[in-house]
C-alpha cells in the first residue's frame, strides 16, 4: 500500500478542516433558521397575512429567501467545494487568510442582508397601516440601503472565494 499521506497537505491541516466544518456547521444553523421560518410564514395566519397584504411585507419573505440560498445552500457548495478541489488538483488551497476572510465576511454580510430586508419589510407593513405609499417608502428606503451595503459584503466574500479557488486551480498539471 502506498502511503499517500505526503502528496496530500491538506491531510494533517486541522484549520483547513475546521474551516470546511464551519462552514458545514454554518449551513445546518441557516438551513434550520430558514425552514423554521418558511414554517411560521406558512402556518400562522397572520403573519401571512402580513407578508402578503402588507407595503412591503414581502421583503420578509425575501430575508427568508436569502437565509436559504446564500445560508444553507451556498454554505454548503462552499464546504463541498473547499474539500474537493485540493484532492482534485492534488494541492493545498492557495490562502487559508482568504478562506477565513471568505468565512467571516459571507456570514457578516448575509446576516445583514438578513436583519435589514426583516426591518424594512416590518417598518413597511407597519407603516402602510397609517401612511400614504410615499411616506412608507422614506421609512424603508435607508433600511434598504443598508442591506444593499451588506448584499456587497456578501458579494466581496464570493469573489475572494473564486479568486482563492481559480489560483489553487490554476496550473495544476505542471510539472506532474
Amino acid at each position: 500500500m502506498v502511503n499517500t499521506a505526503s502528496n496530500e497537505p491538506w491531510a494533517h491541516d486541522t484549520e483547513y478542516t475546521r474551516y470546511i466544518l464551519w462552514f458545514v456547521y454554518a449551513c445546518i444553523i441557516y438551513s434550520l433558521i430558514g425552514f423554521s421560518w418558511g414554517a411560521l410564514m406558512g402556518g400562522i395566519a397572520e403573519f401571512r397575512y402580513f407578508v402578503d397584504h402588507r407595503l412591503h411585507g414581502n421583503l420578509i419573505v425575501r430575508a427568508h429567501t436569502h437565509i436559504n440560498l446564500l445560508g444553507w445552500v451556498e454554505m454548503a457548495i462552499f464546504a463541498a467545494v473547499y474539500y474537493i478541489i485540493p484532492r482534485l488538483v492534488k494541492r493545498p488551497i492557495y490562502s487559508m487568510k482568504l478562506v477565513k476572510v471568505h468565512f467571516w465576511l459571507h456570514n457578516f454580510g448575509l446576516i445583514g442582508m438578513v436583519a435589514f430586508f426583516t426591518i424594512a419589510g416590518v417598518a413597511g407593513g407597519l407603516a402602510s397601516v397609517n401612511s400614504s405609499p410615499d411616506e412608507v417608502e422614506l421609512v424603508v428606503k435607508p433600511f434598504l440601503a443598508t442591506m444593499g451595503i451588506f448584499g456587497s459584503i456578501v458579494l466581496l466574500a464570493n469573489f475572494i472565494w473564486a479568486f482563492n479557488l481559480y489560483r489553487t486551480c490554476s496550473g495544476w498539471n505542471r510539472g506532474q
